[in-house]
């Protein structure tokens, strides 16, 4: 039996609750009896109920000695829902096979531990820098107390997100554009600046795939300067709205954007704007796991300078719009080319007659 074939299988599903299941893990799980798929699951929204049960649903009596494979280490605790590991003993299964452990204090270790104990071979490793990346945003949360970062920089083939003048819409095309709200869905937040909310008016909701899940939105603007019934007020109804500022912004518009429906989480500032590690900090600390910051430039630049970028998705048109116009990124300050954060390349497509790349940092590649 190859089990790297049905773990690729159970990734490819708790990929498709990537953004629905913070401040949980997106598991995926497929149990494999006599060479045959009998049961398929992922974490349902809201990060209830688990994978496994799911999984061993619908398998019914078939997931007796069968083999399941898990995207990350089954549970072994008792929370709002019974544990994974001990579903997966009671069920009968011959053999765990696990992509990686679980780094969460409450298992490390002791969900394989409960398998090994009740008789259950148990497996590990298997595509397990896959299974890494996918869950990078949940162990970030618990290790380093931040949420994993995708930036996402669409510009033309100079780097330019607008002209001189500010005209930006549109550089890049229809179907790039559609990409985009497909990366929003797989994430738990979208996240942008308040120049950026100020400019461009947007409404940070996925539209036109067909479905009614809507990240949360985040805009970080130190003084709550946000422009009244702008996209992002009037959409309140269709999407969460969470607005970072810092101590000391004014009352009034405190209470303006709290009876509008925002929650608003004050951050700490450095230097005249909200400090990064704080901001993120407390979104961690709220369950996001996951965040797709869609710039602006200065707010791309601070996620750069504190490293706090772990993932590049980049879009770029044929289209050069000269030094006068407006770069993707603030400046960073860099001396030395030695100084500047690398990342590697993982895929190139081509997107309509755009061109979209995927940079991760190198110590997180495959």
């Amino acid at each position: 039996m190859s089990h790297d074939r049905f773990m690729a299988l159970a990734l490819a599903l708790g990929r498709r609750a990537q953004g629905r299941t913070w401040p949980n893990p997106a598991v995926g799980c497929v149990l494999v009896r006599d060479g045959q798929v009998v049961g398929r699951g992922w974490t349902a929204g809201g990060g209830r109920p688990h994978a496994e049960p799911q999984a061993l649903q619908q398998a019914g009596s078939k997931a007796r000695g069968a083999t399941a494979y898990v995207t990350l280490e089954p549970c072994a605790h008792h929370g709002k829902t019974p544990p994974c590991a001990q579903a997966l003993i009671d069920a009968g299964v011959a053999e765990v096979v696990a992509a990686i452990g679980d780094c969460d204090p409450r298992v490390n270790g002791a969900g394989f531990a409960m398998l090994r104990a009740a008789g259950i071979s148990v497996t590990t490793g298997v595509r397990a820098q896959e299974a890494r990346q996918d869950h990078a945003g949940f162990f970030l949360r618990i290790t380093e107390h931040r949420p994993f970062v995708t930036l996402k920089l669409a510009n033309s083939f100079d780097g330019r997100i607008a002209t001189a003048s500010g005209e930006s819409q549109w550089i890049t095309q229809a179907p790039a554009r559609r990409a985009v709200h497909a990366l929003r869905a797989r994430h738990d937040a979208v996240m942008i600046g308040g120049g950026t909310a100020r400019h461009d008016d947007p409404t940070l909701t996925v539209r036109d795939l067909g479905i009614t899940h809507q990240p949360v939105r985040v805009v970080l603007s130190k003084s709550l300067d946000l422009p009244i019934n702008s996209a992002l007020e009037r959409s309140l109804d269709r999407a969460p709205l969470w607005l970072c500022h810092s101590e000391d912004v004014c009352e009034k518009r405190k209470v303006h954007w709290q009876k509008a429906g925002a929650d608003l989480i004050e951050c700490r500032q450095k230097e005249g704007a909200i400090l990064l590690e704080d901001a993120l900090e407390k979104l961690a600390h709220r369950g996001l796991t996951r965040i797709f910051c869609e710039g602006g430039g200065m707010l791309a630049a601070s996620l750069v300078k504190a490293d706090m970028v772990d993932e590049l998705v980049g879009f770029q048109a044929g289209v050069i719009l000269g030094a006068e116009g407006q770069p993707s990124v603030g400046p960073l300050g860099l001396k030395h080319l030695q100084d500047a954060h690398r990342y590697g390349l993982l895929k190139t497509t081509t997107v309509g007659s755009d061109v979209m790349n995927l940079w991760r940092r190198k110590d997180a590649q495959p």
